[in-house]
């Protein structure tokens, strides 16, 4: 499906909306880690639950599904938390994934037909896989779950608690001693400690995590040049 393109701001500024609106609807809900699942069931009003896509569509990359006439999103089984409690970061970001196309494409979704590709269910509105995270559409979805389980302003306040300061961490050392200890490609770029830390209290992956921190610049990986005060 074609999408005009979103600048980064705009999908920002739709993701922070939503948790406003949330916020102002649940005053009691936690701060963090950001209830995804809450703000899809409690504040959309979308049904939730999980499936086997990946065996309905017959494709092991599908991680989940969106159908905007049925209110219904339906994340795969191998996701559930209940079940697989590794997976609960990759779960919270594919239900804030699934989130970012009802808020941004729904009206588009609406319109846009899908290939009957399962056996029991309608066919649904989007199918989100693995392999399509370039795809303009994916990517959308992508940057609104990493703003809205990951806004800047509690990413801040958080690296500050955690670091005792706004100071940037220079990962370039530490990246390639953990790349030369586990023989890590150079396209790759492996997850530091500190990452990993606030990981953790946002309950995102680790490498959602370093993502968004070299994104707004809190985790430099690459040498930066001399300026005119070295």
């Amino acid at each position: 499906m074609k999408v005009p393109y979103l600048p980064k701001l705009h999908i920002e500024r739709a993701a922070l909306g939503l948790l406003i609106a949330y916020r102002r609807d649940f005053p009691e809900a936690p701060t963090l880690p950001v209830p995804a699942e809450d703000i899809v069931e409690c504040h959309l009003a979308l049904s939730l639950r999980f499936d086997d896509l990946q065996g309905q569509a017959r494709d092991s990359q599908v991680l989940g599904a969106t159908w905007v006439r049925d209110n219904l999103v339906i994340i795969d089984a191998s996701l559930d938390p209940d079940e697989n409690p590794g997976k609960e970061g990759r779960c919270r970001f594919t239900v804030a994934h699934e989130c970012g196309h009802w808020m941004l494409h729904r009206q588009q979704l609406l319109h846009a037909t899908c290939a009957p590709l399962f056996d029991s269910l309608t066919a649904p509105s989007i199918i989100c896989r693995k392999n399509q995270k370039n795809d303009p559409v994916e990517w959308q979805a992508n940057y609104f779950a990493t703003c809205l389980l990951m806004p800047e302003d509690t990413v801040r306040e958080q690296w500050k608690d955690l670091r005792g300061g706004p100071e940037a961490y220079l990962a370039i050392g530490e990246i390639r001693d953990l790349a030369q200890r586990y023989g890590i490609g150079e396209d790759d770029t492996p997850t530091v400690e500190v990452a990993r830390q606030m990981a953790s209290r946002f309950n995102v992956s680790a490498q959602a995590m370093q993502i968004r921190l070299i994104e707004i610049g809190l985790i430099v990986t690459e040498k930066r040049g001399r300026s005119l005060f070295d």
